[in-house]
């Protein structure tokens, strides 16, 4: 069985594009592009290092992949990231007929949530995302995810896509791992832990206020 990860890079609103430059992605106007790379230190590539020391493969959407096959092949060819993004193979969640001429790249075309549970049933490295705010709505809304791993980073965007959309399947996590970069960059990874656990801090007899105040909750819907 493969696990998915799910590793991005989001401001403290949850905003996840263009992290690596102004025109990196300007859909729906967005113009904050290049916004982590000032707070890029040691601590965040060996974060980065480590993410991609073992064996993985990466899973994106067409429009990431389109950005990392622009770059990557096109890097220093002794770049570990370039050597790791070659070696790996590419699952490219995609409507189009395109072709993808990256080494190494499998398109997924069709029903992706299917597609991507048989690869999860199957045998081989982790699943890594990065980017691909769009396919992670889709596993999200399918619980396909079984880790984050994420880069936090103190800045307030204000729009743009975001990691967490209004169809992600509620579950709870457990945090695995955390650190924090000299510039307030909180790098955490968490794991899978199962339904959402509830408790109350309500009195065990409720005021007279209090029912009240649920009566008319229940009204105003």
């Amino acid at each position: 069985m493969r696990k998915v990860i799910a590793a991005a890079f989001i401001s403290l609103d949850g905003v996840m594009p263009a992290p690596g430059g102004p025109s990196e992605d300007p859909t729906g106007g967005f113009t904050h592009g290049g916004w982590t790379v000032t707070y890029w230190d040691e601590a965040i590539g060996q974060f980065m290092d480590e993410m991609f020391a073992t064996p993985f493969d990466l899973l994106l959407g067409r429009k990431t992949y389109e950005i990392f096959a622009a770059h990557w092949p096109h890097a220093e060819e002794d770049d570990p990231v370039r050597v790791a993004f070659d070696a790996c193979t590419k699952y490219v969640a995609t409507r189009s007929d395109q072709d993808f001429t990256w080494v190494n790249t499998t398109p997924l075309r069709g029903d992706a949530p299917a597609q991507i549970a048989r690869l999860k049933e199957g045998e081989g490295p982790v699943l890594l995302t990065q980017g691909s705010s769009e396919l992670l709505q889709t596993l999200l809304a399918h619980d396909l995810i079984d880790e984050f791993r994420l880069l936090i980073f103190p800045v307030v965007l204000g729009s743009g896509k975001k990691l967490f959309g209004e169809g992600a399947h509620p579950g709870g996590l457990k945090l695995t791992s955390t650190s924090v970069a000299t510039t307030g960059v909180v790098m955490s990874i968490y794991e899978r832990a199962g339904p959402i656990e509830v408790g109350s801090f309500q009195q065990a007899q409720p005021s007279a206020a209090e029912v009240a105040r649920q009566a008319r909750m229940k009204r105003e819907g």
